[in-house]
C-alpha cells in the first residue's frame, strides 16, 4: 500500500480509537465523580454500566435537533464540526513510540520537524468553533459565553506557549520524537527548578485551555445558562462534548510527551522486570490516564473561579511565572552549561 493510503488508514484508526475513548471516558468520569461524592455513578445499563455510553450515543443521534429560527444555519452547523475536527487533528503529531514499533508501522500520523508548533497551532484553532457557535446562535447568552470563552483561551495560550519555551531551549528542536528521546530532565540538574516551574505552569494552562474545573467558565451553567452551548442539542451538542474530551486526551498526551518522556518507560526497573521500558504505547496511555484522572479529580474538588479571578490569575500570575521559568532556563543554558 502506498504511504498516503497507510497514513489515511492510521488516521481513520486513530479517530476511531479517540472517539471510542471519549465515549468511555464519560462513563469513567461519571463513575469516579460518583465515588468521590459518595454516590453511585451509571450502573444500570450492562455490567458495571458499560453500555451507558452506547445508550447516550443512540440518544444523541435520535434526539430532536432544535435549531433557533434566527440562527445563521450554515455557521451554526459548521461550528461544532470545527471543534471536533481540529481536536482530532491535533493528536496526529503525538508520537506513540519509536519508528516501526506498531506492528512494523510508525505509531504516529505525521512526523513533523515542527510537530510541537503544529499541536499548539491546531489546538488554538478550536477557539473558532466556540466563538462561532455562540455568535451563530443569535442569542445573547451563547454570545456572552463565547466571548469570555475566547478571551480565556487566548489569554492562557500565552502561559502555555511561554512554559513550552523551556523545553524548546533545552531540547534545541521542535520535533516531538526528538524531545522524547532526549528526556529534558536528563540534561542537567541545574535545569530542574525552572523546568519544574514550567511544567506546573503548562499543566495549569492546559487545564484552562480544555475548559476544565476550576477554569470551566465557557460553560458556567449557573451563571449564563450553559454558555456557548445554550442553543445546541442532539448530535451538535454531542460534537462539542467530543471535542472537549478529545482535547483532554490531547493535552494529557502533549504534557506526557514534553515533560514525562512520552512513550518511554522507566528504565530503572529494567534489572527487575526486563523489557519493561519496551512497551511504548502502553506507557504513553498510562501517563495520559494519570492526567485524565487529575482533570476529573479537580472537577470533584475545586469550585469554579469567578471570571475576574480567572483572567487575573492568567495575566498577573501564570504569565509572569512562565516567563520567569523561560528566562531562568535561558540563563542557565547560556552561563552555566
Amino acid at each position: 500500500m502506498d504511504p498516503l493510503g497507510v497514513t489515511f488508514l492510521k488516521a481513520l484508526a486513530l479517530c476511531t480509537v479517540l472517539l471510542g475513548a471519549f465515549a468511555y471516558m464519560t462513563l469513567i468520569e461519571r463513575r469516579l465523580l460518583g465515588r468521590m461524592q459518595h454516590r453511585y455513578g451509571p450502573n444500570r445499563l450492562g455490567p458495571f454500566g458499560l453500555l451507558q455510553p452506547i445508550a447516550d450515543a443512540i440518544k444523541s443521534v435520535f434526539k430532536e435537533d432544535i435549531v433557533v429560527s434566527a440562527a445563521d444555519r450554515f455557521v451554526y452547523v459548521l461550528a461544532p464540526m470545527i471543534s471536533i475536527t481540529f481536536a482530532l487533528a491535533a493528536f496526529g503529531a503525538i508520537p506513540g513510540g519509536p519508528a516501526g514499533s506498531l506492528f512494523g508501522f510508525d505509531p504516529w500520523i505525521v512526523d513533523l520537524d515542527i510537530g510541537l508548533l503544529y499541536v499548539l497551532a491546531v489546538t488554538s484553532i478550536g477557539v473558532y468553533g466556540i466563538f462561532l457557535g455562540g455568535w451563530a446562535s443569535n442569542s445573547k447568552y451563547p454570545l456572552l459565553g463565547s466571548l469570555r470563552s475566547s478571551a480565556q483561551i487566548i489569554s492562557y495560550e500565552l502561559g502555555l506557549g511561554l512554559s513550552v519555551l523551556s523545553v524548546i531551549m533545552i531540547a534545541g528542536t521542535l520535533n516531538l520524537r526528538a524531545i522524547v528521546e532526549l528526556n529534558v530532565w536528563s540534561v542537567s540538574p541545574w535545569l530542574w527548578p525552572p523546568l519544574a516551574v514550567a511544567f506546573g505552569a503548562f499543566v495549569i494552562s492546559a487545564i484552562a485551555e480544555v475548559n476544565r474545573t476550576p477554569f470551566d467558565l465557557p460553560e458556567a451553567e449557573q451563571e449564563i445558562v450553559a454558555g456557548y452551548l445554550t442553543e445546541y442539542s442532539s448530535i451538535k451538542w454531542a460534537l462539542y462534548q467530543m471535542a472537549e474530551y478529545v482535547n483532554m486526551m490531547t493535552a494529557s498526551a502533549f504534557i506526557s510527551t514534553l515533560f514525562l518522556g512520552g512513550y518511554k518507560g522507566p528504565t530503572v526497573l529494567e534489572p527487575w522486570i526486563p523489557g519493561i521500558s519496551d512497551w511504548p504505547i502502553v506507557w504513553l496511555v498510562a501517563k495520559m490516564a494519570l492526567f485524565m484522572f487529575l482533570f476529573i479529580w479537580l472537577r470533584a474538588t475545586l469550585p469554579r473561579l469567578r471570571y475576574d479571578q480567572l483572567m487575573r490569575f492568567g495575566w498577573v500570575y501564570l504569565f509572569e511565572v512562565a516567563l520567569a521559568a523561560a528566562l531562568v532556563t535561558g540563563a542557565v543554558i547560556a552561563f552555566v552549561l
